[in-house]
């Protein structure tokens, strides 16, 4: 890590050293792209920049983008950094509610509005008399346009200076429990951080390997900002895609042939899911074992995916089942998990060539201090540790401890190698009738490793014992009307919820597994757009049943 240079002079030497290098891919839709060097690129920040700086808004002024990832989010972002702002990202699937209080928060003075399914229904939220700027993707509106602001701007010229600690950006938190939190981060961590997290790439891809990546993971999330966005601004060697729509994803996928691949747990499984919607488990697994053929079907399956070019795939933002890594371990993808958040801007556990053990998210990336508290909860210092919260010391002075480590909420426990295992967050541990506490988080683990399940929760404050609610695989879902599909996966959850119970101690024990009625989505409220349950959400809609289910002797119960 460079203690010197900050973003931006990594970007102004792109610029300079590899004006014609391409770095961002675009779908406009009907298989056209627009594509952009680094030159066009700064070319239109600087533009932009102009404008902004214009506006005569005070120095470190929040501005806001309301978009879909696309290559015009990362031109905003260098415009309003490059004209003395300060970022503010909101995720594209936010409620209107959401999406005001984000502005009013932050204090926004403006507001780029870009690539949008939901907008119809999100412009109520901006706040009246608030500027907005359209991006070139935008749904149809009256706005003022990034086209038109462009055209009429000359670039601002030179190398506009950050100071280390000025703000870079306040991420929003998706909310999982509460009201979203913003989480302030100063150029001088992000840079930091970003850093380390390019030496990590380099070390496993080779540092002159041409990376190619697919950003489809909100970059409102810390995940996606800081991994794929802010390492590629760092590395200048990287090739950014972005995908078209859900409906075109694998042509996206197939168009960027992916050298890095990030995504969370949902997704990892959709894909499995998806590829033993076209061949049995079991056939597969036969298949693989034979030792020329399958490495043939291996590589098949992955090119099926789009993924056969990966050299690095990773998995973050929530646990992962370890038979799901050891799976596509078998494939030849070398998946990887890691542990972070967007308090430490990404940056904190990563697994390795040398430590990448299935159900441990790695070691400490370097610079990075950890130690357990006496209760288990895992204590983090890094190079990316945020300034704080936006307008919330009160928060700020219970997230840290005296000596400056951040108090993550979650526990866990080292191995003889120093590896990270998460054990379960400290506040979602329930205790059961029996006044035993109960770690939802393993249980879950085991439940979602099965090929039927797509997600599940496990609750039961109170109750006699732990009960399971599960989400099942979505080819499935259409077929439950069939009595025999019904009847057989009935058999299977028995099954499975025997299998679960048989690793737990007694207090621990699941007395029945609940069949969720609908899908858990993003639009009904029930995920996070991170793809995390909202677990109170989800214990609400089934409060009203709890009395039904426990006064019954059935271990699955269909709603």
């Amino acid at each position: 890590m460079t203690a010197s240079r900050l973003m931006l002079d990594h970007v102004f030497d792109h610029e300079q050293n590899h004006p014609d290098r391409l770095y961002l891919t675009q779908p406009l839709g009907e298989g056209r792209v627009a594509e952009y060097t680094w030159s066009q690129t700064l070319d239109q920040s600087r533009r932009m920049a102009a404008h902004l700086h214009g506006l005569g808004l005070e120095p470190g002024a929040r501005i806001a983008i309301l978009s879909k990832n696309c290559a015009h989010f990362v031109m905003a972002e260098l415009a309003i950094w490059m004209a003395g702002g300060t970022t503010v990202a909101i995720f594209p699937t936010e409620t209107a509610e959401t999406v005001r209080y984000v502005l009013e928060h932050s204090g926004a003075s403006l507001l780029f509005v870009g690539k949008l399914d939901l907008w119809e229904h999100q412009a109520a939220g901006v706040p009246a008399g608030l500027p907005c700027i359209a991006l070139p993707l935008a749904p149809p509106t009256q706005l003022d346009s990034w086209d038109a602001v462009t055209g009429r701007t000359q670039p601002l010229t030179g190398r506009p200076q950050r100071q280390p600690n000025d703000l870079a950006m306040i991420i929003y938190t998706s909310g999982s429990t509460g009201q979203p939190k913003g989480v302030m981060h100063s150029f001088e961590r992000v840079t930091r951080a970003s850093e380390g997290i390019v030496a990590k790439l380099h070390r496993d891809l080779g540092p002159q390997t041409r990376n190619r990546v697919l950003s489809y993971l909100p970059l409102a999330h810390v995940f996606e900002r800081a991994w794929v966005e802010c390492g590629s601004l760092v590395d200048g060697n990287t090739h950014l895609f972005f995908a078209e729509a859900l409906d075109t994803f694998l042509q996206d996928l197939q168009r960027a042939r992916p050298v890095t691949f990030i995504s969370v747990p949902r997704l990892w499984l959709k894909f499995q899911q998806g590829v033993f919607a076209k061949m049995p488990e079991a056939k597969l697994d036969r298949l693989l074992r034979i030792p020329l053929l399958g490495r043939l079907v291996a590589r098949k399956v992955l090119k099926g995916l789009g993924l056969d070019q990966v050299l690095l795939a990773a998995s973050g933002s929530a646990p992962i089942p370890p038979a799901l890594i050891s799976w596509y371990r078998r494939l030849g993808l070398n998946l990887l998990e890691g542990y972070a958040m967007t308090e430490d801007f990404a940056y904190s556990f990563s697994s390795s060539t040398e430590h990448n053990a299935p159900g441990f998210v790695g070691v400490p990336l370097p610079g990075v201090q950890m130690r357990l508290s006496d209760e288990g909860e895992i204590l983090i210092r890094s190079p990316g540790q945020m300034v704080g919260y936006y307008r919330r010391p009160d928060l700020d002075a219970e997230c840290f401890t005296p000596d400056g480590f951040f108090r993550t909420g979650d526990r866990g426990e080292l191995n003889a190698e120093g590896m990270l295992r998460l054990t379960g967050r400290v506040k979602e541990l329930f205790k059961t009738a029996k006044g035993k506490y109960v770690a939802p988080a393993p249980i879950e683990n085991r439940l979602n490793a099965h090929p039927m399940v797509e997600l599940s929760l496990v609750s039961g404050v109170g109750q006699a014992a732990a009960y399971a609610v599960v989400l099942l695989a979505e080819h499935l879902r259409p077929l439950l009307h069939q009595a025999e599909t019904r009847q057989q996966v009935q058999t299977e959850l028995l099954r499975l919820l025997e299998e679960v119970n048989r690793n737990l101690a007694d207090y621990e024990q699941v007395r029945m597994i609940v069949v969720a009625p609908e899908p858990w989505t993003i639009e009904n409220g029930m995920l996070t757009p991170t793809m995390k349950i909202r677990r109170g959400r989800i214990e609400a809609n089934f409060e009203t049943e709890l009395p039904r289910w426990y006064g019954s002797d059935a271990k699955i119960i269909w709603v």
